[in-house]
């Protein structure tokens, strides 16, 4: 098979194998995605268990998560650039398994700081899993890429099962230590992620090297291109806010009064919502482009914080982070495949690491910022910044039409 062909191919080629590798991916997505929903069901709760009396402390390792999805962005994409993406993906599911069983151990020992370690490394690990949107992208037919990003996204409808559920069956298999046999059972889920990619066959195997030996313009002119600055702004701006409300939901409901069965049922739906339009949201933006589809994710962004602001009943609080969960799946989505446009076959892993560096390291600020936000300025004010992130995007988006059209025009 031929690498470039799997990496640009034209209209009308044969997508076989890289329809099996998107598949692959998602399949791989189900159980490594899986992962972090373990840590943010017990996370916090772990935390509280390992601090004793101190519990301001408690959703630290929640934040190191995302931390070191950060922190392992560039490293990830650049470890790929120089095995393979076969290969890379196999290591992070590694980090990923190592990860899972020091959050386990830490638990067993009693270290509040082994644990926030342990949960740093299961975000490096997901560092990894970010990639597998790109892999996905960068084969098959320009037609094909949107598709390819949505499908290895709807594994994530999977992993919003099995992360939960294996927290609620397996949290109390170490008993009488709470937390630890979960955290050992997502070290399972890492690993089947593991077996899964080794399946991964044609480009994925092969280092982009193959592809060219030519090193492409400097990451900084890539990065100036107003396309580029705008899919980085539009996802950092669609994950941020998603981070920012859905860590602050939970604590609003409990404090609300409505119990935390409730709140565990609304990030149920939110993750759903999340991952569910991933069947089709590829289907939207080949049709209508990616940034008639990033717009629609903000409209839906701003009606979540419209609903959020309108009632503290149960209804308002699974309503609000349902369209939370759409907004960010239409403007991730479209931010992505924005992206994929932004380079050439030999830049490609550079690019993807600079952009999820970005993103990543906003949505960790994001993180940290929540719990902060929501114990000083209340549930009221962090809808009501969601307001001005969508105004920012939006002129963004709009800038860029402006821009494009001004540049189509000329002679």
């Amino acid at each position: 098979m031929n690498v470039v062909r799997a990496i640009a191919a034209p209209a009308g080629v044969d997508d076989r194998e890289d329809r099996r590798n998107a598949l692959i991916l998602a399949t791989a997505a189900a159980f490594s995605n899986a992962v972090p929903p373990v840590l943010f069901s017990l996370g916090g709760l772990a935390g509280m268990y390992l601090l004793g009396p101190d519990k301001s402390l408690a959703t630290v390792p929640l934040s190191a998560f995302t931390v070191g999805v950060a922190l392992g962005a560039f490293p990830a994409a650049m470890l790929m650039r120089a095995v393979g993406r076969r290969l890379g993906f196999m290591l992070g599911a590694l980090v990923g398994v190592v990860g899972a069983v020091g959050c386990g151990l830490a638990v067993l020992e009693g270290t509040f700081a082994g644990f926030v370690a342990a949960a740093c490394a299961t975000g490096i690990a997901s560092a990894f899993i970010q990639q597998y949107r790109f892999a996905a992208a960068d084969s098959g037919s320009r037609a094909f890429q949107a598709k390819a990003i949505a499908w290895v996204l709807s594994g994530g409808i999977a992993a919003a099962i099995i992360g939960p559920q294996t927290a609620i069956l397996t949290r109390d298999l170490l008993a009488p230590i709470p937390f630890a046999g979960a955290f050992f059972a997502a070290a399972g889920l890492a690993a089947a992620g593991f077996i899964v990619l080794a399946f991964l066959s044609g480009a994925t195997r092969l280092p982009p090297q193959a592809v060219s030996r030519s090193g492409g313009r400097p990451l900084l002119e890539i990065a100036r291109q107003p396309r580029f600055i705008v899919a980085v702004l539009c996802a950092i701006g669609s994950y941020s806010m998603m981070t920012l409300v859905m860590t602050a939901a939970p604590l609003a409901m409990v404090e609300c009064g409505l119990g935390e069965d409730n709140a565990a049922l609304g990030i149920q739906w939110h993750v759903l919502a999340m991952f569910g339009p991933s069947f089709f949201s590829g289907r939207l933006i080949a049709r209508f482009g990616a940034e008639r589809v990033i717009a629609a994710g903000l409209v839906l962004l701003a009606g979540c914080a419209t609903v959020a602001l309108s009632g503290i009943d149960v209804a308002h609080f699974w309503l609000a982070i349902i369209l939370l969960g759409l907004g960010w799946n239409f403007g991730f989505v479209g931010a992505t495949t924005m992206v994929t446009s932004t380079y050439r076959p030999e830049e490609r892993a550079h690019v993807q690491g600079l952009n999820d560096l970005l993103v990543f390291g906003v949505v960790a600020l994001a993180s940290f910022s929540s719990g902060k936000l929501f114990s000083t300025v209340g549930w009221t004010w962090i809808n009501l910044v969601v307001f001005p992130i969508v105004l920012l995007c939006s002129l963004s988006l709009a800038s860029l039409f402006l821009i494009t059209r001004r540049t189509a025009t000329r002679p």
